[in-house]
């Protein structure tokens, strides 16, 4: 299991091995590179902890641990949690300031905690079978069991392709589940895991404060936690696309250190996807150490290796840009600062734009409504017009949460074969989303941000964010998802974040005098690979191959008429890269994790031990 995600970790590796349970770990040195090994115990060795993340307030947690009586033996953010747990049980994730997920053994009570971090920027998974309850970082290292099955979930099959990744509480293998953000989980001999939430967020405007109030203290609090991830004992760089948040964050980082930052960038030969101008313009002002890779289509050429690291079907193509970005920075560095959270946190999204222009649209009658419906329901699949018709004949979250839906529930029903279908039916996966938008007395861009907050941030940017990083073995930090920051940025009045048709507001006049007018003000790229072209030019027998070939018709989920046609349009112009990728992240991971199974697995896992071994070394 460990050797399954030596990327994670290939520092170092512990184990403890105890009557009816085992800890082990991986282990990349950031903090207490010589005396931080894990597994870490209290004084009496009743207690055992491990631990994949950052503590950002372990120091001063340390001092107030030390005042009632505890000894420490390392310098690490590690050892704190096991004397926070001895003082406060299951309460010391409230204590904890940073990205977390880790698992405390306690012999007295037979009992495993496990706790993840509030937003989510740490995975864990788990499962329960034969008895035994087991838990991993990644999914993987559970495939390694061979008593763990590889049976497909259908209702995360239902949520990965129509939002792009698996849901909040499922993995794509039945009976792995994911331990939610803001939760904790307890696990004892011969009873049920009991899991609870110990966080959530509530968008609550404080309507009290004006607006110099929100941009003065969005400043400060920004600074205050870049400068607490910037705690490390190895070199420290950061992702800079050139957007208002990465800028945001480099500008911090910059101030902060005497010595130049490092900063990196991803660029497209394509100059509708390229931001590197944006990006030299913030590294030159800030005087960084800037590296730079423009990719082109051999981007693609080690896609298993990708499908292999992501673990589960993924549909947001941005994870090869993240993947390669991630691979340029850790030629120099071990920890990576990143701009992510800013969409969510200060109503960045070109989306919510959209949704005010149609929430001011008069609606239309309910005839005048079914008879859209109806209309929308004859037009053939792919005929132009066909979605605008059926998205105006929506209305309220189920309108909202259409346009955000890759494949809705007519199209599921042409791409999976029947039978397939008919166990995806029961599953929709629009309707929990859509009983939080409607629920409570929130402004509708609050509910929009807490949907994006609790699903799409955790299930997708954090995901694919951890996962690439991770891959070439380096950390990513989050400072704008402090969540000292985040709970600040959720009193801020939706009309301030929102103002006209200018989104992140306060973040903008926040940075005015930090960053460049240029920066501030340009328009939301996102981070987007050109995908369409490639797969219209180069990659098209590609794509045609891995969809259309004797192994995925063998598969026999889907209906390869319609993704032929699906094929066809987008080769003739309709833009459907994000559908063909999702299918094609989709059987890339099942050649992975289907097709070679345990052995594939072992054999995998232990080429990489293999190779992390050459690599040591020679260095």
């Amino acid at each position: 299991m460990c050797a399954a995600i030596v990327h994670r970790g290939p520092d170092d590796e512990g184990f403890y091995f105890g009557t009816g349970v085992g800890l082990g770990m991986r282990r990349l040195s950031i903090i207490d590179i010589d005396s931080g090994r894990q597994p870490i115990s209290n004084e009496d060795g009743s207690i055992w902890v491990v631990f994949n993340g950052e503590i950002y307030n372990f120091q001063e947690l340390r001092q107030q641990l030390r005042s009632r009586g505890h000894v420490f033996r390392t310098r690490s953010d590690t050892e704190t949690i096991v004397h926070l747990y001895e003082e406060f049980g299951n309460s010391c994730v409230e204590h904890l300031r940073g990205m977390f997920a880790f698992a405390i053994w306690d012999e007295r009570l037979r009992r495993l905690f496990v706790g993840r971090d509030r937003l989510g920027i740490k995975p864990l998974f788990y499962c329960e079978t034969g008895g035994r309850f087991i838990f991993a970082s990644e999914m993987k290292c559970i495939l390694q069991l061979p008593e763990v099955s590889r049976n497909l979930k259908w209702g995360a099959m239902s949520h990965l392709f129509a939002y792009l990744s698996t849901p909040p509480q499922d993995s794509i293998i039945e009976g792995v589940h994911k331990l939610e953000p803001g939760h904790w989980l307890t696990a004892s001999p011969g009873q049920a895991p009991v899991i609870q939430r110990y966080w959530d967020l509530n968008f609550e405007p404080d309507h009290g404060k004006d607006e110099n109030y929100f941009v003065e203290s969005v400043r400060g609090l920004i600074e205050e936690s870049v400068r607490l991830h910037m705690v490390s004992d190895v070199p420290i760089g950061a992702f800079l696309s050139g957007g208002l948040d990465s800028s945001s964050i480099v500008a911090a980082a910059a101030r902060l250190n005497q010595e130049p930052i490092q900063t990196f960038s991803i660029g497209f030969s394509e100059p509708d996807f390229n931001e590197l101008d944006h990006a030299r313009l913030v590294s030159t002002m800030y005087g960084t150490d800037h590296h730079e890779l423009t990719l082109g289509p051999g981007a693609l050429d080690d896609l298993e290796d990708l499908a292999w690291y992501l673990d589960e079907p993924f549909g947001d193509s941005s994870a090869i840009p993240t993947y390669m970005v991630s691979r340029l920075a850790s030629e120099r560095v071990k920890v990576v600062l990143s701009g992510d959270g800013g969409d969510e946190l200060f109503a960045g999204y070109d989306k919510y734009l959209v949704e005010k222009r149609e929430r001011k649209r008069f609606p239309l009658p309910r005839p005048a409504l079914r008879a859209l419906r109806a209309i929308g329901r004859s037009m053939p699949s792919g005929m132009r017009g066909r979605n605008f018709i059926r998205h105006r004949s929506l209305t309220g979250a189920e309108r909202y949460l259409d346009a955000m839906t890759l494949f809705r529930r007519d199209d599921m029903k042409e791409l999976f074969r029947p039978e397939v279908f008919e166990m995806l039916a029961p599953y929709e996966p629009w309707r929990a989303k859509a009983a939080y938008l409607e629920s409570g007395d929130r402004n509708w861009l609050s509910n929009l941000q807490g949907l994006d907050v609790k699903n799409y941030l955790p299930l997708d940017i954090l995901t694919k964010v951890d996962r690439m990083s991770m891959a070439h073995s380096i950390e990513t930090r989050v400072p704008l998802l402090d969540h000292k920051l985040v709970e600040f940025a959720a009193t801020i009045p939706a009309e301030m974040n929102l103002r006209g048709g200018t989104t992140k507001n306060v973040l903008k006049k926040a940075m005015k005098g930090i960053l460049p007018e240029r920066i501030i003000h340009r328009p939301k790229q996102g981070f987007a690979i050109p995908l369409g072209y490639w797969f219209r030019g180069k990659l098209g027998p590609y794509v045609r191959g891995l969809l259309l070939g004797e192994n995925a018709r063998r598969r026999g989920f889907f209906n390869h008429r319609y993704i032929e046609s699906l094929v066809a349009q987008h080769e003739s112009g309709r833009s459907l890269d994000l559908q063909l990728w999702t299918l094609m992240s989709f059987e890339l991971w099942a050649r992975v994790f289907l097709d070679q199974g345990a052995r594939g697995h072992a054999r995998r896992a232990a080429r990489t031990v293999e190779s992390w071994s050459r690599t040591e070394s020679t260095c």
